[in-house]
């Protein structure tokens, strides 16, 4: 039986495989040569999975259909294949099954299955919304330095690559040129902060007016996220204050945008206006824990998501207090979410340690370097601490590392939990328990 959960994980890879098909015809190369099948797949699923991570060069490698490909790719990662598979069941007026509005709920990480179909409509109106605007904002912002056909093409490419939190650009030293600009940073930061809050975040706080209320699921992720970015922003810039690769040089005003900037892209978005390859351990290190956080659940962004990483501190505060109840809010959590926040929190470290391990056979790279590349791909982030002058660290790999790394991506996107019950299907509820015993722990 498929499952939504199995629907889910084979619908991605069916896109992926499709995609990296496409990327392999002469026609998506610029000198129409054939890109080779592993090139094409880490592409593709890098674009499906909106993680931003490249084995070449976005910008100089593909041609115009190479790039349309990619958008196009893109798009349908960052809203979900099963949103646009919706709005076609609507735009030929096919009515939906119960099984298919499981498989929706599950897609766009709904609570019920009330008004899927306004919701996924919605998801549709409000991304368009939103990139359409930024698209006009770059455009006019960059026809200062290009022609309007350019301006507006980088424009779109880049905007939906921020909302959708890909990381992809069509500059092949990706925003490096705009590090002190205020109008590019900040419209890029915001189209990541958006799409990385989630789809329930964006219409609860559109309709407040009406509602007065929001859930506890926003007031969390609005919550985490700003704390998130405001330790970010600091850290970074206490730690990178002082070198000259970074923003030594920099007046204070520029030296805190840029480290804004670095606070916000690893929450999946995989954009960098700095060579991350030149900062300190400490803040790569500290970057990797932020990257593997990452956005929201029902939105573009990957990572164990900020309401896990929440649930999981709530949870660890109650059990340091002698409580047996996690109450958020003034509001009691069910035990089946904190047991499924931990049990995704472990999934995701075993993977990065036995792709980190891997690789760390495999490659020969600094290990900081591998693990940064390992959480950047699982948490579908994008940034690398490759040397200067690299499309990123997975480009020096061997084909079986590129290969471990677009697995990593496929993981982190489809979601460790979704994929382990898609592979273990449930048995059914169980009719009777065991004895209790205590076991010692600690």
């Amino acid at each position: 039986m498929f499952t939504p959960h199995k629907v889910l994980a084979i619908g991605f890879a069916s896109l992926i495989l499709v995609g990296a098909i496409l990327l392999t015809i002469p026609f998506a190369n610029a000198r129409g040569e054939a890109t080779p099948f592993i090139d094409a797949l880490f592409t593709s699923t890098s674009a499906i999975c909106v993680t931003g991570l490249v084995t070449v060069d976005t910008a100089t490698h593909f041609s115009f259909w190479g790039k349309a490909i990619i958008l196009l790719l893109i798009q349908i990662g960052g809203l979900g294949y099963i949103t646009l598979a919706t709005m076609m069941f609507f735009l030929f007026n096919k009515q939906l099954s119960i099984k298919d509005k499981l498989n929706i709920q599950e897609g766009v990480n709904q609570y019920s299955l009330a008004d899927l179909g306004s919701f996924v409509k919605y998801i549709v109106k409000i991304t368009l919304l939103i990139e359409g605007l930024a698209t006009l904002i770059l455009t006019v912002h960059w026809s200062r330095e290009f022609p309007v056909k350019d301006a507006f093409g980088h424009a779109l490419f880049h905007c939906i690559s921020a909302f959708c939190n890909a990381g992809f650009s069509t500059f092949s030293s990706n925003l490096s040129r705009y590090s002190t600009d205020v109008v590019v940073n900040l419209t890029i930061t915001s189209l990541i902060i958006i799409g990385g809050l989630g789809f329930i975040v964006i219409n609860e706080l559109h309709n407040y007016r009406q509602r007065k209320k929001v859930s506890i699921h926003t007031r969390m992720a609005l919550k985490i996220t700003a704390l998130l970015v405001l330790v970010g922003t600091l850290v970074i810039l206490v730690l990178e204050y002082k070198n000259p690769a970074i923003m030594a040089s920099l007046p204070l005003e520029q030296k805190v945008l840029v480290s804004y900037f670095q606070a916000v892209t690893p929450r999946t978005a995989g954009f960098n206006t700095v060579n991350l390859g030149l900062m300190q351990p400490a803040t790569l290190f500290f970057v990797i824990m932020l990257m593997f956080i990452g956005a929201s659940p029902g939105g573009t962004g990957g990572g164990i998501k900020t309401t896990t990483f929440g649930i999981m501190i709530a949870s660890i505060k109650a059990t340091l207090r002698g409580k047996y109840n996690i109450n958020i809010y003034n509001r009691k959590l069910p035990g089946e979410i904190v047991r499924k926040s931990f049990a995704l929190a472990c999934i995701a470290l075993t993977l990065i340690v036995l792709v980190t391990m891997g690789l760390s056979i495999l490659e020969k790279q600094e290990f900081l370097r591998l693990l940064f590349e390992v959480v950047s791909a699982f948490g579908t982030v994008g940034l690398s601490a490759a040397p200067a002058g690299s499309v990123s660290l997975s480009g020096y790999f061997s084909d079986l590392g590129k290969l471990l790394v677009t697995i990593t991506m496929y993981f982190g996107r489809v979601g460790p939990l979704t994929l382990g019950i898609a592979i273990m299907e449930a048995k059914g509820h169980e009719l009777y328990t065991y004895a209790e015993e205590k076991v010692l722990i600690g």
